[in-house]
């Protein structure tokens, strides 16, 4: 009997993803079987859902680039894991074999698939798109250790390196900033100031460290921080809400001489931010984030030993769980602000 996995697939942008059932290719070298337990739900994906980020060639094809699973199977020459080992599956490129994309068989024809898929109850994934995690680290948070913390959390310890008594303001405190908020505190940063739009957002960072929260629906919220700060502005401003007047406000918010800007939020394509070139000149520093320069092999299992060490409270992070079958409400939350990170979870609603 041929082997079969449940897979969220994306066959037209705009539309509501297919749960469809699909034959498992044989494993070429540096591949892995993944059992996947958890997937996140990442504002990135839904942009390529919703058609944010233009035309996609790769239709139909698999999505989700974030969980947690047990290896099942391994192909040649992977030696980074094995059957049974723990991972945290993330799109982020750690060590080991870069091995090429997958095509899976449904139905209707062959439907694509990249070096890493989440959304569906089996995946075949790249080497090293897999990090080994100690089996005692719960799944469900080993989750979030595959974007959202390694996003947030790798801007203010990689990029920025931000140390104990250094300030820091977050715009948008979902998965990725929430993150930001925690890594922070831990880092010792003060004040650490929260920014959001959605009030329960808010609390949930003062739970994960903020010493200060602003409600930008409300007040002015670039005039909040430089009130915080005595008007000198922050150390390290994060955008995590893709909104490019929000980019603007962050970078508005980071002092002269020597404040720091990072952008991780994703705009749609063709959408455009202004700064005052003046501002570089009194020295504000401006950067993008590509997944918080997080080396995975790294980065992960210390992210992962801080949390059952108590130091990282992922179990305070604002998650919720959706079956497989579910997957269209999980985007809509996520989209809406409902949700700081929707995580499916493949035990729910499965037959095996």
């Amino acid at each position: 009997m041929t082997a079969r996995v449940e897979a969220a697939v994306l066959v037209e942008t705009g539309a509501a993803l297919r749960i469809m059932d699909l034959k498992l290719p044989a494993l070429g070298p540096g591949q892995v079987l993944v059992d996947v337990a958890y997937s996140g739900v990442c504002r990135s994906q839904i942009n390529e859902v919703r058609g944010l980020k233009g035309p996609d060639p790769h239709l139909p094809h698999t999505l989700g680039h974030e969980g947690s699973g047990i290896v099942a199977e391994i192909g040649d020459g992977v030696t980074k894991v094995g059957p049974g080992d723990h991972v945290v599956l993330s799109w982020i490129k750690g060590e080991g074999a870069e091995a090429p994309s997958t095509v899976y068989q449904g139905d209707e024809g062959p439907v694509n698939s990249g070096a890493i898929s989440t959304f569906m109850r089996r995946a075949v994934v790249s080497e090293n798109r897999l990090t080994p995690i100690p089996p005692e680290m719960p799944l469900r948070e080993a989750a979030l250790l595959g974007c959202a913390v390694p996003t947030g959390g790798g801007i203010v310890r990689n990029t920025a390196k931000l140390g104990r008594g250094q300030s820091v303001a977050v715009f948008g405190v979902g998965g990725v900033g929430a993150s930001a908020v925690a890594v922070a505190a831990m880092a010792g940063a003060t004040p650490i100031i929260a920014v959001d739009v959605i009030e329960a957002k808010l609390r949930q960072a003062e739970t994960l460290g903020a010493t200060h929260t602003v409600n930008a629906a409300s007040r002015d919220p670039l005039e909040a921080v430089l009130g915080i700060t005595d008007g000198r502005g922050v150390d390290l401003a994060i955008e995590a809400s893709g909104r490019p007047a929000v980019m603007e406000t962050a970078f508005g918010a980071a002092r002269d001489g020597g404040g720091l800007c990072v952008v991780a939020g994703n705009p749609a394509p063709g959408e455009r931010i202004a700064i005052d070139p003046y501002d570089l000149i009194r020295g504000k520093r401006l950067l993008g984030s590509w997944g918080g320069d997080t080396v995975p092999d790294r980065d992960i299992p210390d992210y992962a030993a801080e949390f059952l060490s108590g130091r990282l409270p992922l179990t305070k992070m604002d998650t919720r769980d959706y079956p497989l079958a579910d997957i269209d409400k999980a985007l809509e939350d996520v989209e809406a602000g409902r949700v700081g990170r929707a995580l499916i979870d493949m035990a729910i609603g499965s037959a095996g």
